[in-house]
């Protein structure tokens, strides 16, 4: 990873969401023991006390939060050094988190479940927690694209490894949502992944809003980084359906990816245009829709953004800027369908027909009592259809002024104003150049253009089989069989005597191989051996990867010598997992809050009864034996059905496990 101490402009602001991270934590703290003593005390001098504290801390978590949208508006920092006049893209900031310290709690796994020394591990898990620790600053390129996903596909073996479906092992993670500060606190090691997940979608929008969108290859790196972090964040969406944080709901993952579609496709609008925009007929009809095709999208993540519960905790900033790309580029739109009806007149060797079907494609309908060809052949006619189009630019090129000045955060992007001018101005040159004295007696409305694209634009689903991964725990034996959810005996140590040549048993089976065939009266299975066991060690040598060939190899190789073999016995696992679950909710409340949740067991009051009112704490109703920390997210209808569905545990690349 980076150099965390790295004064850049990117870990300035990522050390300001840490900060902010810390307050918003204090802060909602602090409400929520207020609105613990409200609940509790009865006396009024008290309650008023206490409303009074908290319409003080809500007006501070308020402007906390305003802060951190100021964070997720800084787009500045993120765009290419080099001089450009573009509207800037949007990133995502990565999600922040608190140091994990693996070691005691795998440590005692390794002893316990495996039954090894677990101080020969120690190395492994030194190399897991620096990979982590790497991953809270990831270059800005590939290199941090690849970490980061090397990290996620790492802990897809430590799951396995580590975390039974059973119980929990101690190893609490906290990440703070990325739009609201609020930190979520789970022993599962799902919460891990989806924010490891989000962070790979993040870094590919800091990617693509960095490149040089002056070059055609900048633009298509861009392309790419956009539909690449929209896959991540669709596969984010598809594979964690129940998601304790704001940021990676299903609702805002889906606003999100669109937003990103939007920029591949605001890019692809500039990479058609780089070279210049010919001002020819067909050129431009074929711009007209391009751009026609941007502003449609954007009108469309606007309208997104603006929906419950997305409106309450998307940036209102990021609101505005989708509203803003709208407007500029239908403006745009109409500027360019103005040029072919004033600037391209019909000519006698002109092919009409094809003009005439060219002009139509951009229409749903023309005004009444116009026809196409009519419109190409009249020049009246044609310069009246024009000039409404550039009086419906001018209208869009205003309100999208009048958008960007209200809101504070965007009037202060200097690069922002400055294209929005320029644009309405070239608008304003070009209308006042077809003014006549008489024009305000034959007005007429600009029909609607209809937009249409040649460049198909999607998410690319993460290719994570690209990315090379050696399981840090290798030495600790096959994962189809030494994992966290298999159960077996200590290792025993049979002391094995040739007869005759015979072992008195067969192998079957890859790695690690399995007894088969005992003669029960053979001296192996009267020193213990049993049918179905697991060969681990012959002679002291491990051999936990061996197969059937080398295993019989290094048995014969010994001759007529006693020989030792350890063995293990797999025993039978009625696995029932917990039922706690933390589920988004359609319903979220305007404001957020922290619920620290104390994992003593004996402190648990078995024989309480549930309120009726959803509280702040959501249990599950089943298991309540392990305690974790998460942040609540209440049903909007009280009592709503419990999650009942089992979950498997979470493979490399599954697509059913959820957060619970």
């Amino acid at each position: 990873g980076c150099n965390p101490l790295a004064e850049t402009g990117r870990s300035k602001l990522q050390n300001q969401r840490a900060l902010l991270n810390q307050q918003i934590l204090r802060a909602v703290r602090m409400r929520a023991g207020a609105e613990n003593l409200l609940r509790a005390t009865t006396n009024n001098k008290v309650r008023e006390q206490v409303l009074l504290e908290l319409s003080f801390v809500n007006s501070d978590l308020q402007i906390l939060k305003e802060e951190l949208e100021g964070l997720n508006i800084s787009v500045e920092v993120y765009q290419n050094a080099e001089e450009t006049f573009s509207i800037p893209l949007v990133p995502l900031g990565l999600k922040e988190t608190k140091d994990v310290d693996f070691t005691l709690p795998l440590k005692d796994f390794i002893l316990e479940h495996y039954s090894e020394d677990s101080s020969e591990y120690e190395d492994e898990i030194a190399d897991l927690m620096d990979l982590r620790q790497a991953c809270r600053t990831p270059s800005r390129d590939e290199a941090g694209t690849e970490m980061l996903i090397s990290y996620f596909l790492q802990l897809g073996y430590v799951e396995n490894r580590f975390f039974p479906p059973t119980r929990h092992i101690g190893v609490l993670f906290t990440w703070y949502d990325s739009f609201t500060g609020v930190p979520v606190c789970q022993q599962n090691l799902s919460l891990e992944k989806a924010s490891v997940l989000f962070n790979i979608g993040a870094l590919y929008t800091q990617i693509g809003t960095r490149c040089n969108r002056q070059t055609q290859a900048g633009l298509e790196n861009a392309v790419d980084a956009f539909q690449k972090a929209a896959g991540v964040l669709s596969y984010l969406k598809e594979t964690f359906t129940h998601t304790p944080s704001y940021d990676m709901s299903p609702a805002m993952l889906n606003v999100l990816v669109k937003m990103m579609l939007a920029q591949a496709r605001e890019c692809v609008f500039e990479q058609i245009g780089l070279s210049g925009i010919r001002n020819e007929f067909f050129t431009l009809v074929k711009m007209t829709q391009e751009v026609a095709k941007v502003g449609e999208v954007y009108m469309l993540v606007n309208t997104a953004m603006n929906q419950e519960p997305v409106k309450e905790n998307i940036p209102y900033s990021w609101s505005k800027l989708a509203q803003i790309k709208s407007d500029h580029y239908k403006a745009l739109a109409h500027y360019f369908i103005a040029t072919i009806l004033c600037d391209h007149e019909l000519q006698p060797g002109d092919d009409k027909d094809q003009q005439e079907k060219a002009l139509s494609q951009l229409y749903d309908c023309v005004p009444e009592g116009l026809m196409v060809l009519a419109v190409l052949k009249d020049k009246v006619q044609r310069k009246q259809l024009g000039k409404a189009h550039l009086h419906k630019a001018i209208v869009y090129h205003e309100e999208a002024l009048r958008v960007c000045g209200l809101c504070k955060k965007l009037r202060n992007i200097e690069v922002l104003q400055e294209v929005l001018t320029a644009a309405h101005k070239r608008s304003l040159l070009k209308y006042a150049q077809q003014e006549t004295e008489d024009d305000f007696l034959s007005l007429i409305q600009a029909p609607d253009i209809l937009p249409k694209t040649e460049h198909k634009i999607e998410a690319i689903a993460p290719q994570f089989s690209k990315v090379k991964v050696k399981d840090f725990f290798h030495k600790l034996g096959p994962l189809t069989v030494f994992s966290a959810k298999q159960r077996w005996t200590a290792p025993r140590t049979i002391r094995l005597h040739h007869e005759a040549g015979e072992l008195g048993f067969s192998l079957k089976g890859g790695s690690p191989v399995q007894v088969y065939c005992l003669d029960p009266v053979c001296s192996a299975a009267s020193a213990g051996l049993k049918e179905g066991d697991y060969i681990v060690s012959v002679g002291g040598m491990d051999c936990k990867w061996l197969g059937v060939n080398e295993v019989l190899e290094k048995l014969k190789s010994v001759g007529k010598q006693p020989m030792e073999l350890e063995v293990i016995s797999c025993q039978d696992t009625a696995a029932s997992l917990h039922s706690k679950s933390a589920t988004y909710s359609m319903g979220m409340q305007k404001t957020y809050s922290l619920i620290c949740l104390a994992m003593d067991e004996d402190k648990i009051d078995q024989t309480k009864k549930a309120p009726l009112k959803l509280p702040f704490l959501s249990w599950g109703t089943k298991n309540r034996q392990k305690a974790a920390s998460t942040l609540c997210l209440p049903s909007a209808v009280a009592g709503s059905s419990q999650i009942k569905k089992k979950l498997s545990p979470f493979t490399l690349l599954n697509t059913e496990s959820s957060l619970y």
